[in-house]
């Protein structure tokens, strides 16, 4: 039996494994910043692997280092903890809405296949360097007033989990980071490797008006739900300047429009995101947007704090990590159900945010049903969802460490990351962040706009 068919007999070795991880998961449902649960379940996992795991502590997630005992890159291989919210779905938890709509499940029983395959014997062989093994948390950028309080409170800096992570120093000497996500391919392709994805800034958008009896005396307040339906509609009067190829989105949802309906509503709160395919993108469009939002709430007398946070970088996936992949996968599956392409995605992931300071890669394999994120999404082959992704992913982590780790070396060498550092990096992304009243009314009855960072 040659080296590849060893690696992939131990994945198989440890299928029931991989099985029952996905359907303990799917099962326990938990957003971001919240998955305790899973957490345990996973670290239970680990430590009766033999793993020795430095944990996050005040928040879910853990890593782990495996050392060939040969100097050479260290390689991260990532799972997500997080689901997603999505109440009408027949699956999701009763109590509070959340569900696996995007699969994260089958990426923990992703992580939990390699980390049972490199405990077989002779798995290290020949190996260079190491591997990190990381359950992450809060990936899906939602809840987003629960995690500016955990902001605040002074449990995490930043939204999504791995760049959290980032900023907690637990990617500090990774060289090489990469994952495989679950997703609905098209009838015939097991797995697709795209070009990569859009970033975000992520928004909380309070509009202040005061209060006053609705029927009585409307004429004594200032509605603050009139004046953020304003803002929205001002912004989407902005949609036909984006321009195509810079990918802009902006989705508001309103998480507050008013307490009594026959009192003025003095307090609107909206969350949203500003997507795009680049930084400069994402501000120049952010920009455009606050303005617009500032200017609405001006027309009726009232205000908009504008609380803008980092969300997720743009992802670009690695160029030979993309060839790296493409390898692996086709030693899994027939050449072609490998799908080598161009795509770009106007979604997000905080795997941009990684992508911005090392070569990484985020590709995906198949196996889901249903829309993404929607309330027929479902696990409907692990097989192909969970084990075909685990052997890929231990096939291109032999790939990148063998022969003195070669590849790996490459990689690292010709990779061009956004960033000189990691340092460097989340400096430029604090700089995204703003807190303010973007209106000021004057003493001599002019208003000012105040919405630039």
């Amino acid at each position: 039996m040659d080296r590849t068919q060893q690696l992939k007999a131990m994945v198989e070795q440890n299928r029931e494994k991989i099985f029952a991880a996905e359907r303990y998961i799917w099962k326990h449902p938990e957003t971001g910043y919240r998955e305790w649960k899973t957490n345990a379940y996973m670290k239970k996992v680990f430590e009766d692997l033999g793993y020795t795991l430095v944990e996050a502590g005040n928040i879910p997630g853990f890593y782990t280092d495996i050392d060939t005992g040969r100097p050479g890159p260290k390689v991260c291989i990532m799972g997500e903890l997080d689901s997603l919210l999505c109440s009408n779905h027949p699956d999701a938890d009763p109590e509070t809405g959340a569900v696996h709509a995007c699969g994260h499940n089958a990426q923990c029983a992703t992580l939990v296949g390699v980390a049972a395959a490199l405990k077989e014997p002779g798995a290290l062989d020949g190996l260079s360097g190491s591997i990190r093994l990381m359950a992450v948390p809060a990936e899906e950028l939602l809840e987003i007033g629960y995690r500016e309080g955990l902001r605040q409170q002074g449990v995490i800096k930043y939204m999504g989990g791995k760049v959290e992570f980032l900023h907690r120093g637990y990617y500090k000497d990774v060289d090489i980071s990469m994952m495989i996500h679950t997703s609905n391919l098209p009838e015939g392709t097991a797995f697709s490797i795209p070009k990569g994805s859009n970033g975000c800034v992520v928004k909380n958008i309070d509009y202040q008006g005061v209060s006053s009896h609705a029927g009585g005396a409307p004429h004594k307040g200032i509605n603050a739900l009139y004046a953020a339906t304003i803002g929205i509609q001002a912004v989407n009067s902005l949609r036909e300047t984006f321009q195509d190829d810079q990918h802009i989105r902006f989705h508001p949802i309103i998480t507050e429009g008013g307490q009594a309906v026959n009192a003025i509503p003095n307090l609107t709160k909206i969350e949203s995101y500003v997507r795009g395919a680049s930084m400069e993108a994402i501000i120049g469009a952010n920009e455009r947007v606050n303005r617009a939002l500032a200017a609405s709430a001006a027309a009726f007398g009232a205000n908009v704090h504008l609380g803008d946070r980092p969300g997720y970088s743009p992802l670009n996936n690695d160029k030979n990590l993309r060839l790296v992949a493409k390898e692996a996968m086709e030693q899994v599956v027939d050449a072609a159900q490998v799908s080598f392409n161009d795509n770009w995605s106007t979604g997000c992931t905080d795997m941009g945010d990684i992508s911005c300071v090392m070569p990484a890669i985020h590709p995906y394999a198949a196996g889901a049903i249903g829309v993404g994120h929607g309330n027929d999404y479902y696990i409907d082959d692990a097989e192909k969802a969970c084990v075909n992704a685990a052997k890929a992913l231990v096939l291109m982590a032999d790939i990148l460490l063998r022969d003195d780790a070669a590849m790996g070396k490459k990689v690292v060498a010709e990779a061009t990351p956004v960033y000189p550092s990691q340092e460097a990096f989340l400096a430029a992304i604090d700089k995204l962040m703003l807190d303010k009243d973007a209106v000021i009314y004057n003493e001599d009855g002019t208003v000012t706009l105040d919405y630039k960072n």
